[in-house]
């Protein structure tokens, strides 16, 4: 039996928390918060999109550069967004183009955002967060 504070979910907590990795909103559109989700998976995938028009870079590390970790850690967690770019070869990045370090700021906010998404869904999960 749960203790009154856990919130009984559909899918076990650490599945929801990949699930919302991968596509960011799903795991509060699984909890129940679709409204939240449909914002939450907009603000992450226009994002993802105008850092990509902007000519930024998914940046992976680099040798070297020990921040390049930091980096591919947000750009890795625009989940399934990060991998279809990488499948159709986007996201290469154009440093001379006047928007390359603004495309970069969005990538890895969006990134950041979805990972965060992550952690919000665990809170809700686990009953640490209501609302």
């Amino acid at each position: 039996m749960s203790s009154p504070s856990v919130r009984r979910t559909p899918l076990p907590v650490a599945l929801l928390v990949a699930l919302a990795w991968l596509f960011p909103g799903l795991g509060h559109a699984l909890l129940g918060r679709r409204q939240r989700a449909l914002v939450f998976a907009g603000v992450v995938v226009v994002g993802f999109a105008v850092g990509l028009a902007c000519q930024g870079e998914l940046i992976l590390p680099k040798s070297g550069d020990p921040l390049s970790y930091f980096a591919a850690v947000a750009t890795i967690g625009n989940g399934i967004l990060f991998l279809l770019a990488k499948l159709l070869a986007l996201g290469q990045g154009i440093p001379t183009a006047t928007t390359y370090e603004y495309g970069n700021a969005f990538l890895l906010t969006a990134g950041i955002m979805n990972l965060l998404l992550m952690l919000d869904t665990y809170d809700i999960a686990v009953g640490k967060k209501d609302w």
